[in-house]
């Protein structure tokens, strides 16, 4: 089990949390906590780069719905960057690719 390790930083389209390590029952609160403190402002995009995320179990799953809603009630947009193959087959198994909005990487998700 690899820690949890969220960076921030700003992109033209709005924050970026990148998500570094294991997304799991013991870790998951600790983004559900940084999303509390997270600014958006209406017509922003939340990124979240998953692409150095090892691990995302079913309580990592809802901790990202919980980005979802953090950004629709701040009228702002989501999506997730780089998902690693075994976090992506999982969205796809459960339906979440029809919900969260995918993009190939960190560049596409916050292009204007």
């Amino acid at each position: 089990m690899r820690s949890l390790t969220i960076t921030a930083a700003d992109a033209a389209t709005g924050p970026v949390l990148e998500i570094i390590g294991d997304l799991d029952y013991a870790s998951a609160p600790l983004l559900r906590e940084r999303l509390t403190t997270l600014v958006l402002q209406p017509g922003q995009r939340l990124v979240l780069d998953l692409g150095r995320m090892e691990f995302c179990d079913s309580s990592g799953l809802t901790a990202l719905l919980a980005a979802r809603s953090h950004a629709h009630a701040a009228r702002a947009d989501i999506a997730l960057a780089a998902l690693p193959a075994h976090t992506l087959r999982i969205l796809r198994v459960v339906g979440l690719d029809q919900v969260l909005p995918l993009y190939p990487d960190r560049e596409t998700a916050t292009r204007p």
